[in-house]
């Protein structure tokens, strides 16, 4: 992986900086971890990962836009400003990747705090992007949420296919020892070509006749199995839900008057629904949070202290898969109230230990109207919507896959297991 020339000069200034650097401590995969113990990888890798991925696709736009308008082409700072957003993504990322914002009150999203970490002019990488081009911070800012001069950039940041998604699905799959990830990702790039739709003006990225749809198929059905068999995988949906009743925890002592000492001062805050400081957010990280752990497992409190040492030990509660057809969701009721009873007649607080997860994907989605998505240009034929022209693509198009299940303790296993099943006969 190389940067050279005025993008390596780039690449190197930023990852000098302090809040880029935090990103080593933040795992990529969050919790995933402990189930596949190969990954343990972290943002900071997968940033500079999507940063070369940018580098390879704009080499091949550069290749490709010689039919484009000389005010629509590339040049030389919309390269760097495309790789500076493709490497500060992730920027914004809290412990355990997306559980922390999921879980406490009135947290923000993580590209919410991407944006406020560029625009501070406190944080060193504003500094450095400012040292470029004082305007730089408000250009990458406005890429990663989708504006820019060159509407098919944007889309490669930040889209159906980008590069932030082809870099994470190929090293998750390696990292963790599944092959399910795996697409031709050379391919794929040569597989791009630039188009216009018959009502659009604007020039897009689109798949260049049916030598692409192999690979496109590919990096769609990739993601597909990644969701399916990594990212909601049973054990990392039961280790989320650990943490989860962690922090509600955490978060009821702080409200009743814990001291100041007792979470990280961004823990804190957001227990109270306080303005949490920029300087705290970004002390917050796994480690940070790992470290907390270990204190809560010794607290005086013995719901805090009993959730984080099974935490800390890898005892995770059980899960029980739920049906999936047309009348699931009014069975799923009936188990979640079945297994109510078990838990509460255990003396045990259902909304710490007893969690109705259900994980959901859209493995291929398309708009029905407009020119978004993407599109597939064949000689001697009008452009069709991707999803028109693959099989395969066509059948997962807008369908949303659930996985739905009960979460719960494994002392009582047997007991839910039963009174589920009765409820559901």
């Amino acid at each position: 992986m190389v940067f050279d020339g005025p993008v390596g000069d780039l690449v190197e200034r930023l990852l000098a900086t302090r809040e880029v650097q935090r990103l080593r401590h933040i795992r990529q995969l969050g919790l995933t971890s402990y189930v596949f113990p190969g990954g343990e990888h972290s943002r900071f890798a997968h940033a500079i990962g999507a940063a070369h991925v940018m580098v390879r696709l704009l080499s091949r736009l550069r290749e490709i836009e010689t039919s484009l308008p000389s005010a629509e082409r590339l040049d030389s700072r919309d390269i760097q400003d495309a790789v500076a957003a493709a490497l500060l993504h992730d920027l914004g990322h809290g412990p355990f990747s997306h559980l922390f914002e999921q879980v406490m009150p009135g947290a923000r999203h993580h590209e919410d705090w991407t944006r406020e970490v560029l625009l501070d002019p406190s944080t060193e990488v504003h500094a450095a992007l400012c040292l470029i081009d004082r305007d730089m911070p408000e250009r990458i800012a406005g890429l990663l949420a989708g504006q820019h001069r060159v509407a098919f950039l944007a889309r490669a940041v930040s889209g159906t296919l980008d590069v932030d998604r082809c870099d994470y699905l190929l090293r998750d799959s390696h990292m963790t020892g599944v092959k399910y990830g795996v697409f031709d990702l050379e391919w794929l790039l040569r597989a791009l070509t630039l188009g216009r739709t018959s009502s659009h003006s604007e020039w897009m990225i689109a798949i260049e006749g049916r030598k692409g749809m192999p690979p496109i198929e590919s990096f769609f059905l990739a993601r597909h199995f990644m969701y399916e068999q990594v990212y909601h995988h049973k054990a990392t949906q039961a280790a989320e839900a650990q943490m989860r009743s962690i922090l509600k925890r955490v978060q009821e002592l702080v409200v009743d008057g814990a001291p100041e000492a007792f979470a990280p001062p961004a823990i804190v805050a957001a227990a109270r629904e306080e303005t949490m400081r920029i300087a705290d957010y970004l002390e917050l990280d796994d480690v940070a949070l790992l470290s907390s752990l270990r204190t809560w497992a010794h607290a005086a409190d013995p719901l805090l202290a009993s959730l984080s040492q099974d935490f800390l030990a890898r005892r995770f509660p059980k899960t029980l898969p739920l049906p999936t057809d047309k009348d699931g969701r009014t069975r799923w009721q009936s188990a979640l109230d079945a297994a109510r009873n078990v838990v509460v007649g255990a003396g045990l607080r259902e909304d710490l230990y007893l969690r109705l997860d259900v994980p959901s994907d859209v493995p291929y989605g398309e708009p029905a109207e407009g020119d978004a998505g993407l599109w597939v240009l064949m000689q001697h034929r009008a452009p069709t919507r991707l999803g028109d022209a693959s099989f395969l693509l066509g059948e997962l198009r807008n369908k949303r896959i659930e996985r739905p299940r009960l979460i719960f303790p494994a002392s009582l296993r047997g007991a839910i297991v039963a009174a589920v099943e009765g409820a559901l006969r």
